[in-house]
């Protein structure tokens, strides 16, 4: 790991048990939304750390938490409305562009955002943790999802792990791609 990644990695877990994020303290009346940008090939890193290290840390604190996998909660989705197979034999025989155009009415944001909320329950969680961003897209894009978040998150925070970059305006996954401008959530790490 590069010293600039494990410092910001190694400041993740006092961040998020920190009193002043898990009460929303000292952000101006602004939603907590936290985003932790991370260089894409660091993925595999910042995927142990989560599930080795951060969330048993979480727990061992007592801090109730749940943590959605973007990527993964869209797989059991599709297999729970009965199509996943349906999606695969899709993919082979008409290709990515009709997949794609068959599954954006099924994963607008504001019914999938309902979805995130239904699994993670943040009324009963001291924090919620978000994953996946990558593998997800393009049928999931995080900053419209983030927005459709607000409203159902009541005062739980929730922190997303991002591979890209987020420099407090705007999302560009892949440090590449841009998502838009976001701009109401704030750097876990700088």
């Amino acid at each position: 790991m590069t010293d600039n990644f494990e410092e910001r990695l190694n400041r993740v877990l006092p961040k998020l048990t920190s009193p002043d994020l898990l009460r929303n303290q000292g952000l101006g009346n602004e939603i907590g939304f936290w985003i932790f940008d991370y260089p894409p090939e660091r993925e595999l890193d910042v995927r142990s750390f989560l599930v080795e290290v951060i969330e048993p840390r979480l727990a061992k604190a007592g801090i109730k938490h749940s943590h959605a996998n973007l990527f993964d909660l869209a797989v059991e989705y599709l297999r729970e409305r009965d199509v996943l197979e349906a999606v695969f034999e899709m993919q082979q025989t008409q290709g990515d562009e009709a997949v794609l155009a068959e599954l954006r009415p099924m994963f607008a944001e504001t019914d999938f955002a309902r979805v995130i909320a239904d699994r993670v329950r943040p009324a009963e969680n001291d924090l919620v943790l978000v994953s996946g961003v990558g593998a997800a897209w393009p049928i999931v894009r995080a900053h419209t999802l983030l927005s459709s978040l607000h409203a159902l998150m009541g005062d739980t925070p929730l922190v997303m792990f991002y591979p890209g970059k987020y420099d407090g305006l705007s999302l560009r996954l892949f440090g590449v791609l841009s998502e838009d401008n976001y701009y109401r959530a704030f750097q876990l790490a700088a």
